[in-house]
């Protein structure tokens, strides 16, 4: 049922169950909110949203509040702007005053909030928070006294990942947010998907920084430092850069990292074909064998986490097949390195990627070999930003250069790993050539695309019906999950990617991301896809050169060595 409201003096449409904050955001007025998150079920914290109703002088919270037929609400009275201005300085007053050293200074919502309501002077004094630094986690640093309690990690870790390794813990005003007996990151749930850092107000959580071990590492003569990037930086820096949502930086991307020092750039793309080479040749290998079914793709570290903390029972069923991340590491210190005369150790690998998970699965056992890590260290997207900004480089003012090669062309089917969809849809289609020696007659599989939670379609392959499902979010992945544990048995291949969206929306991208802005990059991806050439991961000219002058065969005994691994069980410690 459609009424009117009054708002600021103007008649607006309401419907019956919508919010006040519904209202107000749909006619583009604009009220802060701090503990909001869209699509989650309003708490109404921190006040921060009140707005004033008229006829019963009441300072009601829009995004919890209601609407009601011939309601009269004032956004910006003198009383409400006094309300919200306190609450600021009541959350500044124990709040750490070193916003000059935060990693979040100039992109803090508690900040901007400071600056909107003229917050210039301190009327309220309070004990300043003394809770100590977690830097247990391999990628995630956790900074208790820069909490302010809105609980909006709290919502993102239980009810978008599915893992709930963080709650309020303690009572009244001695409250805080932290893991079971407010013990590190390390010992908890934790996947490190970063999802928790996307949507922190304040520089409460933030990645774990690896500035230095790199910069050491291109200041040493005796080190050969190499970058890769990931399939979805390039469509996803343009926020952080101020140029607009969407924009492929590919060739610009090259060019700076060469002038920060680099010796040599490749993009993860060609592993993403690697991976697709090994990962298709393992389908099908379980199919025609009675393998462990349905096959789960392993490209994404926080659900491989998730699975061994979880559902250990299906491990099993993931692919062996390293990341992409993983795979062009391996293959930089055995293949490159000998093509370069260079020992393993000379060689210091780099990853850019769009994700935190990554900081910890570079440093996984598994992921050595001989005791030396395929990758050494990584930087998120956010890092990167601030990494070419430290080396002064100008991104407007830069020619376009290439990837060095070989390992650094690409299909578009690497590139499309970027989005949720994309490695199923890049899978299929070399799969399908592998089966019947034909190429796919349209490529573009739109079942498996979009931002959708959950995606499930069949594949014809000669006859033979393969049932497919693609889940980003890790609480759809437990859904799905769940439902093959109770009998679900028509997929035989899944692809999991625990952050919405896929890698475009990772733990490590810009903060503050709109949903229109993440579409924008997953659009470029799949336009990328449809304006370039080879399509397919089998034509990529130096991934078969890979294989006939160095791996062998895909599943072969170098590529399995170098190439695969495997996982085991969790115990969560609390």
């Amino acid at each position: 049922m459609d009424f009117t409201i009054n708002i600021n003096n103007k008649a607006l449409e309401a419907k019956q169950g919508e919010t006040i904050l519904d209202v107000l955001t749909r006619n583009g007025i604009r009220v802060p909110t701090l503990c909001h998150i869209k699509d989650a079920f309003p708490t109404g914290a921190c006040r921060m949203c009140v707005v004033e109703d008229e006829k019963s002088g009441k300072l009601l919270t829009s995004c919890s509040y209601p609407v009601e037929a011939d309601m009269s609400i004032q956004t910006h009275s003198k009383r409400v702007v006094e309300s919200r201005k306190t609450i600021i300085e009541l959350l500044l007053s124990n709040h750490p005053d070193d916003c000059l050293y935060c990693v979040r200074n100039k992109n803090c919502e508690l900040q901007d909030l400071s600056e909107e309501h003229h917050v210039r002077e301190r009327r309220i004094r309070g004990k300043k928070n003394t809770e100590p630094l977690d830097l247990s986690s391999a990628s995630i640093v956790r900074d208790p006294e820069k909490c302010i309690l809105c609980g909006r990690c709290v919502h993102a870790c239980e009810e978008v990942m599915g893992v709930a390794c963080i709650d309020f813990i303690h009572r009244g005003n001695k409250s805080i947010i932290g893991t079971a007996f407010n013990q590190g990151l390390n010992t908890s749930s934790c996947v490190n998907c970063g999802q928790c850092i996307m949507v922190c107000p304040t520089g409460a959580l933030t990645e774990k920084n690896h500035f230095a071990q790199i910069q050491e590492a291109l200041n040493n003569p005796a080190k050969r430092v190499v970058v890769q990037y990931a399939p979805s930086i390039s469509v996803s820096m343009a926020e952080e850069l101020g140029m607009e949502a969407g924009t492929d930086i590919n060739g610009i991307l090259n060019a700076a990292l060469r002038k920060i020092g680099f010796d040599h750039v490749f993009d993860s793309s060609f592993s993403a074909d690697l991976t697709i080479m090994e990962e298709s040749a393992e389908l099908i290998d379980r199919v025609n064998n009675n393998g462990v079914l349905p096959m789960i793709t392993s490209c994404c570290p926080g659900w491989v986490k998730f699975a061994e903390e979880f559902y250990p029972d299906f491990l099993p069923n993931l692919s062996s097949c390293k990341s992409p991340q993983q795979m062009m590491g391996a293959i930089i210190k055995s293949h490159f390195a000998a093509e370069e005369n260079l020992k393993p150790e000379e060689i210091f690998s780099v990853s850019i990627m769009p994700c935190t998970a990554k900081k910890f699965e570079a440093q996984r056992e598994e992921m050595t070999q001989e005791g030396i890590s395929d990758v050494d260290a990584v930087l998120t997207t956010r890092e990167l930003t601030k990494f070419l900004k430290l080396y002064g480089i100008d991104m407007f003012n830069i020619r376009p250069e290439l990837t060095d090669s070989p390992l650094g062309f690409r299909s578009t089917a690497g590139k499309i790993f970027g989005a949720s969809g994309g490695v199923m849809e890049a899978a299929i289609r070399t799969a399908y050539y592998k089966i019947t020696g034909k190429e796919l007659v349209e490529f573009q599989i739109p079942a498996v695309r979009g931002f959708i939670g959950r995606k499930e379609t069949t594949i014809n392959i000669d006859g033979l019906e393969v049932g497919v499902a693609v889940v980003n979010g890790l609480a759809n992945t437990r859904k799905l999950l769940e439902e093959i544990r109770n009998g679900k048995n028509d997929i035989h291949f899944i692809e999991v990617m625990a952050c919405p969206g896929g890698c475009i929306g990772g733990g490590g991208q810009h903060i503050g991301s709109s949903d229109e802005q993440l579409k924008a990059r997953m659009k470029k991806l799949y336009q990328i896809d449809a304006t370039e050439s080879i399509k397919v991961s089998h034509k990529n000219p130096e991934i078969i050169g890979l294989y006939e002058n160095f791996l062998g065969e895909p599943l072969g005994h170098k590529s399995h060595k170098l190439l695969h691994t495997h996982y085991h069980a969790r115990k969560v410690m609390l």
